[in-house]
């Protein structure tokens, strides 16, 4: 409480929420659950075998009584006649989709994430707490890491698969992000803007002070090309796991096009352009939230699509493709949902650690003034109290991170973070509006 006082209480109070009402109250569990989302019910086989002009098929057993022991799949023409027949999604037919119960953790879990943030916002406008550790920036952090780790959840099941078409087009995409990010770091800063070269020289200054003390100054070259390798790294997988979700997004964008058709800059200075900025990604971020429900619909709408498609083509089909075909694009919705959501909430959650660790501004209230550089803290006295040591060496470590990290830096590293996200599905959605429009349709 002492040590960050009425935040602290607010996130455990957001974690308790969060655990007690999930069973009753979801926001993911009702973006898909609603009653406005409709799935394609698979056919029966009786009434495949009706459309067909066959009669009922037998039972096993009464097969064997009537001496037919023949067990060729049952088949009917590929051009009958077939309609489906829709339902709206529930709770209960929601529990047997894949990764449900994941999708609904992590879409709740950025919910209360993005309130907390909220909150230590407003809570930093009107009270300006200068001793307490904004722990909405903790909040957010958690969410980017559980969003790779939702990326890679989906990406590794991928790579389980039986076909190998997937592994092939993640390692694919991975190789040319990899090259992709090479290019981006040695463009020159005039250029792109990040702002990562002031910071991380920034940081070398910081760091050359301390390691002369030591005798370790020959480390920072090493040091400075570890990080930009390591980032590098870090883009080539975020790349390959915003690979699918760039594709599913291209493919349910013309999709839900189609439905659709169916149916009736000025000079400003640094910082205002800053606060466009956010502002901009965030609006971004709420309009693609506001369109979920027609995407999700229009990847629904795959079945009825791929049932019309069996209906030009000749020859025959067996009755458990159908059914199969049918049922796994219901049973991959919430696979959907997280490769829909993800790369949001990814951005969204980084553009807000950008704006914080950076110091920027909303521009609803007036820009805190810029923070003078960390003075290095006096080691602990010694015949001190343990728990004396204990705090002196704790302000002693956060003043020398302080020193070391700089909101410079921070601005760098978030906005190049963001601005690499957002371009890996910008990459990916173009090859796939590229591919489903005229590759996949030749």
């Amino acid at each position: 409480m002492a040590v960050m006082g009425v935040q602290l209480v607010v996130s455990l109070l957001a974690a308790s929420i969060m655990q007690k009402m999930a069973p009753h109250c979801s926001f993911a569990r009702w973006l898909l659950c609603n009653g406005s989302l409709r799935r394609y019910k698979h056919p029966s086989d009786e009434e495949l075998c009706a459309l067909a002009g066959k009669q009922r098929p037998k039972a096993k057993r009464d097969r064997r009584m009537n001496g037919v022991t023949d067990d060729k799949p049952l088949s009917v023409p590929r051009d009958i006649d077939l309609r489906l027949d829709t339902s709206p999604i529930t709770a209960v037919d929601a529990l047997v989709l894949r990764y449900f119960l994941e999708y609904q953790w992590f879409v709740d879990f950025a919910v209360y994430s993005t309130a907390v943030y909220v909150f230590t916002e407003g809570y930093y406008c009107l009270a300006d707490p200068q001793k307490e550790t904004n722990i909405g920036v903790l909040w957010c952090l958690l969410t980017v890491v559980f969003s790779v780790k939702v990326f890679f959840m989906v990406m590794r099941h991928y790579f389980r698969s039986e076909e190998g078409g997937e592994r092939s087009v993640c390692l694919t995409f991975a190789f040319f992000f990899l090259l992709l990010a090479m290019v981006a770091l040695v463009i020159r800063e005039d250029y792109l803007e990040f702002g990562l070269e002031p910071g991380l020289a920034g940081v070398s200054s910081n760091l050359e002070s301390i390691l002369k003390q030591r005798g370790w100054e020959w480390t920072l070259p090493l040091a400075k090309l570890a990080f930009k390798l390591g980032l590098v790294a870090l883009c080539s997988f975020l790349g390959a796991c915003l690979t699918f979700p760039g594709l599913r997004l291209a493919q349910t964008h013309l999709d839900a096009l189609r439905l659709a058709a169916d149916k009736p800059l000025t000079h400003m200075s640094d910082s205002a352009y800053n606060t466009a900025r956010l502002w901009t990604i965030v609006g971004l971020c709420l309009l693609r939230l506001a369109v979920t429900r027609h995407h999700l619909q229009a990847y629904l709408g795959l079945a009825e699509r791929w049932v019309e498609q069996m209906r030009k083509e000749a020859g025959r089909i067996a009755v458990l493709e159908i059914q199969r075909k049918i049922t796994r694009i219901y049973c991959y919705v919430s696979v959907v949902s997280l490769q829909y959501l993800g790369p949001l909430i990814l951005t969204l959650h980084c553009t807000l650690l950008l704006k914080t660790l950076g110091h920027h501004s909303w521009g609803l209230y007036p820009e805190p003034p810029p923070l003078p550089p960390a003075a290095t803290a006096a080691p602990p006295r010694p015949g001190g109290k343990d728990g004396e040591d204990v705090r002196a060496a704790v302000e002693q470590i956060t003043g020398v991170l302080g020193g070391i990290f700089t909101p410079l830096f921070f601005r760098g590293l978030f906005a190049f973070l963001t601005w690499w996200v957002a371009a890996c599905q910008v990459v990916t959605s173009l090859f796939g509006l590229y591919f489903h429009q005229y590759l996949a349709a030749s």
